[in-house]
């Protein structure tokens, strides 16, 4: 029986505690209101023996990944992930890694920033529209 991806990420967020599933769904939302026709993905952490390595992430839109061998891959530009502490949205495929921080860290609020990943405890301690503004950016760098 194959699940659909909207299915899993429906499950993965049911899954949360009631206030950050309120807060996962909020974002889900809005991800899909910056981009309403792009590939969902959902990616539930394990590796291909079955072992977690990562918090499941939902992920949204598609672009190539290139590596030096020549082999490339699609993954998702966007991702969704709730963590022990809080909520992580991870913005991939940007080249310069100093760019998020530099151009939203200031505006976010009570976040941390690194090359590709915003990290807030809550919803309620950020700009969710600087962090909408950082989500279409990420979008629009992989168009």
């Amino acid at each position: 029986m194959t699940v659909n991806v909207q299915e899993q990420i429906d499950t993965y967020i049911a899954s949360q505690p009631e206030a950050k599933r309120m807060e996962l769904q909020s974002l889900h939302q809005r991800t899909l209101q910056v981009s309403p026709a792009c590939q969902l993905w959902f990616h539930d952490g394990k590796n291909s023996e079955g072992k977690i390595i990562a918090n499941p992430n939902i992920g949204y839109g598609s672009y190539t990944i290139k590596y030096a061998d020549g082999t490339s891959r699609a993954f998702y530009q966007i991702g969704l992930s709730a963590n022990k502490t809080g909520i992580s949205v991870y913005i991939l495929g940007i080249k310069d890694k100093t760019y998020l921080a530099k151009t939203y860290g200031s505006e976010l609020g009570k976040a941390s920033v690194t090359g590709y990943c915003i990290r807030f405890k809550a919803l309620k301690d950020i700009n969710i529209d600087v962090l909408e503004a950082a989500i279409r950016y990420g979008f629009e760098t992989q168009s």
